[in-house]
């Protein structure tokens, strides 16, 4: 659960540092005054759409452009000087080239951008096109020179004030409207900027100190970020993976087995463990991370179990040591119970049978548990033996059947088995398909209440052979039925009924019937019985497990 959360914090992080971002990106976008965000050396960074109208360049092509380019070199150098000594610079009329070498006069706005330490990160640059303002007092002054020479002086001065007030203090009130404006804009766009450093900053110091690897793939499927943990891990830099697909990740040796367990196209996977190296397992989670319904990329958590993986090592060696040492005395004790029962040593009194016989079974069912034990180190360390022979399923059980004949018969169950008249045999281990098909028939007999019905159906379903068993018992809970094949589970429900199980028995039937090729489920009701399948490849040939 904790790294679900913490999946979904990233998640989120990433997802709020992307949308303050393209907030800033449209904002610039929407300005109808043409505007440029300058590096500290004077080279264009970004630029938006009204700046390249008025240009006639296409961004691409003013992005990396120097200012000096674009303007008068001595004029925007001193703009540029004023602006580091006041912080801002307000109308200042200079001279911009365009594409094509035309020379536009401007009004120029400058603003000073600096990090939150102070340093110079740059300058923020719009200007006002004068064209038109130019125009009209070229034309003023055309009209006055006209009127002049009929010296017509009474309507040259009634025509220059009309024109004062109406034309140019006009387009000097409108830009001065345009300069507050702009410098709103230009304050909120900061003001956005420095939030989005912000929550950056925020969400790269979680990245870097998570305890856990990251790898952050991007919509192309290229990595655009791994934190230090990850470095870590598989001993390279940044600098080395950033900007490389999964496949390229191929030549460093210790990716290798990530990208054979994810693929070229990164699928999505949760928990899945892989060897890196010696003294390194990693536990691997792939998520999409998604915005507006959108897929942006792709996140990959690496876990590092390998110091659990050690600790289930020595688990296990502990059981299987202390299994084989407990299971020679207690064989010692059912034999000599055995003889005791048997009457080898002696005749014994009614009472005394009584007492012997409830050891006995006592003893039995501890060997039946170190049997168990046993069976699931074996399981655990990839040592299982399988002797793959063409055994007929269908007697498997029959035999099975009449081992708990009794106990049918003292609980009076009804016990239906069904199965064709011929029935293909599958290459399998005969003493384990027994175990596992006792275990079934065993928790079906235990958990139906006397009077019920147990029923055993057999079926060929095209390359396979289907078993079921259904009992009309007492259920798996609904909340309890994800753990049904864990080690040492057992329901509420069932330990009320018997005490003596040791939670192991589905735990190894699982494990039997995956390594024959076959697949195991269930269904269940709480109070109304359970139905357990598992199926067996008719022609696949099962190769011995060590």
């Amino acid at each position: 659960m904790e790294i679900d959360e913490r999946e979904k914090k990233i998640s989120i992080l990433l997802e709020d540092l992307s949308s303050l971002e393209s907030y800033a990106k449209d904002l610039l976008s929407f300005l109808p005054i043409p505007v440029c965000i300058i590096n500290p050396i004077g080279i264009i960074l970004e630029v938006n759409p009204a700046l390249k109208e008025i240009s006639g360049y296409e961004i691409e092509e003013l992005i990396g452009k120097s200012i000096k380019e674009i303007f008068k070199r001595e004029e925007i150098e001193n703009l540029l000087q004023e602006t580091i000594k006041k912080g801002f610079v307000k109308g200042k009329e200079l001279i911009f080239f365009t594409k094509e070498k035309e020379e536009i006069p401007v009004n120029v706005y400058t603003k000073l951008r600096k990090s939150e330490e102070g340093e110079i990160i740059g300058y923020f640059l719009a200007l006002f096109d004068l064209t038109d303002i130019k125009r009209a007092e070229t034309e003023i002054k055309r009209r006055i020179e006209e009127l002049e020479k009929l010296r017509e002086k009474e309507i040259i001065l009634r025509i220059r004030e009309r024109a004062k007030t109406k034309d140019i203090e006009r387009k000097v009130k409108e830009l001065e409207e345009m300069r507050k404006a702009l410098m709103n804009i230009l304050e909120d766009v900061e003001e956005e900027r420095k939030k989005a450093e912000e929550e950056k900053n925020k969400t790269l110091a979680i990245i870097n100190n998570l305890a856990d690897g990251l790898l952050v793939f991007d919509k192309e499927g290229k990595v655009s970020l791994i934190n230090p943990q990850a470095e870590k891990f598989f001993g390279v830099k940044e600098k080395e993976v950033v900007g490389k697909s999964i496949l390229e990740l191929n030549q460093f040796d210790n990716f290798r087995p990530i990208v054979e367990m994810v693929g070229s196209e990164i699928k999505e996977m949760f928990r899945k463990e892989v060897f890196i190296k010696e003294n390194l397992v990693l536990e691997v989670t792939t998520l999409p991370m998604v915005s507006k319904g959108e897929k942006f990329g792709t996140l990959m958590i690496l876990h590092d179990v390998t110091r659990e993986k050690a600790i289930e090592r020595m688990k296990s060696e502990f059981v299987s040591i202390s299994a084989h040492q407990l299971r020679t005395p207690l064989s010692a004790i059912k034999w000599t119970l055995r003889m005791f029962l048997d009457g080898d040593l002696g005749e014994i009194t009614k009472e005394q049978r009584e007492f012997l016989e409830r050891i006995y079974k006592s003893n039995e069912r501890m060997i039946s548990l170190i049997n168990d034990l046993l069976n699931v180190t074996r399981i655990e360390e990839g040592r299982y033996v399988y002797k793959p022979a063409p055994v007929d399923v269908a007697q498997i059980c029959q035999s099975t059947i009449e081992l708990y004949k009794e106990e049918i018969e003292r609980k009076n169950l009804e016990l239906i088995f069904k199965k064709p008249q011929e029935l293909p045999k599958v290459m399998a281990d005969v003493e384990k398909i027994s175990l596992a098909i006792q275990n079934l028939l065993e928790n079906a007999i235990r958990y139906t209440l006397p009077g019920g019905k147990v029923e055993i159906v057999l079926e060929k379903k095209e390359n396979e052979i289907q078993f079921l068993i259904k009992d009309t018992g007492i259920g798996i809970p609904k909340d309890q039925q994800g753990r049904v094949f864990t080690k040492f589970f057992r329901a509420p429900n069932a330990m009320k009924i018997d005490t003596q199980g040791s939670g192991l028995g589905l735990f190894i039937t699982k494990n039997i019937i995956e390594a024959h090729g076959g697949k195991i489920w269930f269904e269940s009701e709480e109070g109304k019985g359970t139905i357990f399948y598992f199926t067996l490849p008719i022609t696949e040939v099962i190769e011995k497990r060590y």
